[in-house]
């Protein structure tokens, strides 16, 4: 999986490519947990370019949300599409996260 990181407002935007699987969601932890470090409480997740998501990457994805509650933050999410949108409907992720249909929507909402 591939990890691209930027800046926009208060938000971090974290942009997946590939797979997000047992394997992947150990960076993708990583990633976040310096951003949380550095004090950041705005974590935007854009699944565009994702094209699967395993259980790993969602108890990843539940982590980085209960560990933003504690500090009055939150994660959003954009772009779900074809399997991943499915797992996160079947999982009922779908219901517990805020989803945006694209980047523009999640990033005007910060």
């Amino acid at each position: 999986m591939e990890i691209d990181v930027k800046k926009e407002g208060k938000a971090v935007i974290i942009s997946l490519t590939g797979r997000m699987d047992a394997v992947s969601a150990p960076p993708f932890d990583k990633t976040v947990d310096d951003f949380i470090e550095q004090g950041e409480t705005y974590i935007l997740i854009d699944f565009r370019s994702l094209e699967c998501i395993s259980s790993a990457g969602l108890q990843s994805i539940l982590a980085l949300a209960k560990r933003l509650e504690l500090m009055n933050g939150t994660v959003l999410l954009s772009d779900l599409n074809g399997a991943v949108k499915e797992v996160f409907e079947i999982s009922g992720f779908s219901s517990i996260f805020t989803i945006y249909d694209n980047l523009d929507a999640a990033t005007a909402s910060a």
